[in-house]
């Protein structure tokens, strides 16, 4: 093959990667990646494709008392009937400043089509997006917006305001406390826990 084709071929391969790395560059730490979330990650994916959330659910036939532990360190969540494990999920939790507690719980409510109360955006009326992934608590309202909860699928809570839902999945920690489960995983574990079901949190 010609030498100047070959180079050609190469330097085509290089540059997706190079955008990404050069975006990444840009980037003052992890943080800000977490916070931009679907905008940076997903552009960022576009040329640098993130692992894609796994997971898998072999209990509908399995008999046994429910029970969820969550590992922070390894972003996963297993569910439990007696001793057998009948589920196993990629999660998302609590980025910096925002970190999931360590603890033992239990399911004190479930809402499959819950819709948060603190986080968000702010919208107007036509319902465009005035400001994103805003905490109530913290960030000021633009005049004549109104707030436009997040949607929470499968919600289970089990301390507080932290539960486990449905929600956008990346490879990091990335949520406001909550553990994020793919939707599909999500529903199982919904399905298969009731309220008083054991969920221990582990670094």
């Amino acid at each position: 093959m010609n030498t100047n084709v070959r180079r050609s071929m190469n330097a085509k391969r290089f540059f997706p990667a190079a955008i990404a790395l050069g975006l990444l560059a840009l980037l003052p730490g992890c943080e800000e990646l977490e916070t931009a979330q679907h905008t940076t990650a997903s552009a960022i994916r576009a040329v640098l494709p993130l692992p894609a959330p796994t997971g898998y659910w072999e209990g509908d036939s399995v008999a046994g008392s429910p029970k969820i532990v969550i590992q922070l360190s390894e972003q996963k969540a297993y569910f439990y009937k007696g001793r057998h494990l009948v589920g196993k999920s990629t999660v998302s939790t609590g980025k910096p400043g925002f970190s999931t507690p360590p603890g033992h719980y239990h399911v004190v409510q479930k809402d499959k089509d819950h819709v948060s109360s603190e986080f968000g955006d702010y919208v107007d009326d036509e319902g465009n997006v005035l400001k994103s992934n805003i905490d109530v608590r913290k960030d000021s309202q633009p005049h004549g917006s109104r707030f436009d909860g997040a949607r929470m699928p499968y919600f289970m809570r089990f301390n507080g305001g932290y539960g486990m839902h449905a929600g956008y999945v990346p490879p990091y920690r990335a949520s406001h406390g909550c553990i994020r489960l793919p939707e599909e995983w999500a529903r199982h574990f919904f399905q298969a826990a009731h309220e008083g079901t054991s969920i221990i949190v582990k670094e």
